[in-house]
């Protein structure tokens, strides 16, 4: 099997700690082989940045050719460009060689605040690099600068992603560390994700139901229902953050796998469970259930604790959920 080639073309940074040295020991972690076109050099160390020689951009041409003329480059992660110039170059080579995927990871501001690059180097990113980016990945002020909104909170976090999407990339993922406040971003946002999960699938099952002539609101709950759904809701109202997840990630992973298995032995035509299929079996759903894992994987306190009791628990129960369906279980004794 053939290792999978990884360019970066980016700065440089003599301690390590950024630019194409931290993305090539990241490569190397992740068992692709790293390659890459330096932009620019710079004299930085963990206090800061002392210095800044840009690489001209002929020459960042130059490799650029050596590189994707040899090696078969099957994705490209784009950090410091600096010159307009040179973002013209990387947006030709890139579209010359039609290169997979593309991660724009802009460096646009610096901590203190003040821009890196000029107002033409911008344009050139958000007019011919974002239309063929797999995923964006700016901070807070870089995605002003780039989607030319104000991000003040977690909503204008996603408004900023919707609008550099809307600019053309596959997907955006603003870094909200920048927010100033109490709030967790990843934990709001994990909120608002959940609100619209639940308001969503209450939609979709009665909307099945109701077809079927079924009241949702005259059903009694099973046995089952009312016992999982109840030791859900104690772990979100009482448990830890961390714990309170690990209970629902089971439900989420169950489902996509279940829509991706019936819906791979799905026969075409037809089929009276389509939006249910469709809905779960949808690679979306799988994506967001992954971001939810790693954030658990994240955020997650000792495992061998509370957390590992309430995954356990929350996937017994989950087991028992379909059985019972499967069963038709009732009450053994009348209300």
């Amino acid at each position: 099997m053939s290792v999978p080639v990884v360019l970066s073309v980016a700065g440089s940074d003599p301690s390590g700690g950024a630019g194409v040295q931290a993305d090539l020991k990241t490569m190397a972690a992740h068992g692709v082989y790293g390659a890459a076109v330096l932009t620019a050099l710079t004299a930085q160390n963990t206090h800061g940045v002392q210095g800044v020689h840009p690489v001209p951009a002929d020459f960042v041409e130059q490799q650029l050719r050596s590189v994707l003329g040899d090696l078969d480059v099957v994705a490209v992660k784009i950090g410091m460009l600096g010159d307009p110039a040179v973002a013209e170059r990387v947006a030709d080579a890139l579209a010359a060689h039609a290169v997979p995927h593309v991660v724009l990871d802009p460096v646009m501001v610096a901590t203190s605040g003040h821009r890196l690059v000029p107002e033409a180097t911008v344009e050139v990113v958000r007019d011919r690099l974002l239309p063929i980016t797999t995923v964006v990945t700016p901070n807070v002020p870089e995605a002003e600068v780039l989607a030319g909104v104000a991000v003040r909170s977690v909503d204008d976090l996603g408004a900023a992603g919707e609008r550099l999407r809307t600019l053309g990339a596959r997907a955006a993922l603003v870094k909200g560390g920048h927010l100033e406040g109490p709030e967790s971003v990843d934990v709001a946002l994990l909120a608002r994700s959940a609100v619209g999960a639940v308001e969503a699938e209450r939609s979709l099952h009665t909307g099945e139901l109701g077809e079927r002539g079924v009241d949702v609101t005259a059903v009694e709950p099973s046995p089952t229902c009312r016992a999982y759904t109840g030791f859900l809701a104690e772990a979100a109202a009482q448990a830890p953050f961390d714990v309170a997840l690990a209970a629902v990630v089971p439900c989420f992973r169950v489902y996509a796998e279940v829509g991706r298995v019936v819906h791979a032995g799905r026969a075409t035509g037809p089929h009276p469970y389509a939006a249910w299929i469709d809905t779960y079996a949808d690679p979306a759903f799988d994506a967001a259930v992954t971001d939810v894992e790693r954030l658990l994987d994240r955020v997650a306190g000792d495992p061998a604790g509370p957390l590992l009791e309430a995954y356990g628990r929350a996937t017994r129960f989950e087991w028992m959920f379909w059985d019972a369906a499967w069963r038709g279980e009732r009450w053994p004794v009348p209300a």
